[in-house]
């Protein structure tokens, strides 16, 4: 079991839709032509759209069972006095004074160019728990980098 915000649902959700009314009759019609056109064997036209189908009916199952899979969180029953998921978490790097902030949210809805990581990232397993003003050690790939908490958002 997953959890996931209202907002990353509703995106899949939409997505799911999307892929199974437009998309795949779209993909479903091209095979169809394809098909009408004769040897299937040398038919280039007819072998693009069997691996689009089976690239969008692979899509479709795996949206399918993600939301199979996750419970929509209820932010009202969430706080900001320690980090966990759906936070917004301002920290400040204690090597080089940078300032970041990210929202922790499901692996599923994880997107560094909109400052959302997953919660399954080192360095939101390395907030959980944790309160403003605590200090924290997060072990990447280029080391070890220490960031104090800030403040803590929902």
């Amino acid at each position: 079991m997953e959890y996931m915000s209202k907002e990353g649902y509703d995106k899949i959700q939409a997505e799911l839709q999307q892929l199974i009314n437009i998309e795949y009759p779209k993909v479903k019609e091209a095979l169809i032509e394809a098909r009408d056109k004769g040897d299937l064997s040398e038919n280039f036209e007819y072998h693009a759209a069997k691996r689009a189908q089976s690239r969008l009916i692979g899509r479709i199952r795996y949206l399918q069972k993600i939301l199979r899979f996750t419970q929509v969180i209820e932010t009202e029953r969430l706080g900001s006095d320690t980090v966990g998921i759906l936070n917004t978490v301002e920290m400040t790097n204690l090597d080089t004074d940078a300032i970041k902030t990210f929202t922790i949210v499901s692996p599923h809805e994880a997107n560094i160019q909109e400052n959302k990581i997953s919660i399954k990232s080192p360095i939101a397993q390395a907030l959980m728990g944790k309160k403003v003003g605590d200090i924290v050690e997060v072990r990447v790939p280029a080391g070890i980098q220490r960031y104090r908490i800030n403040s803590i958002q929902l």
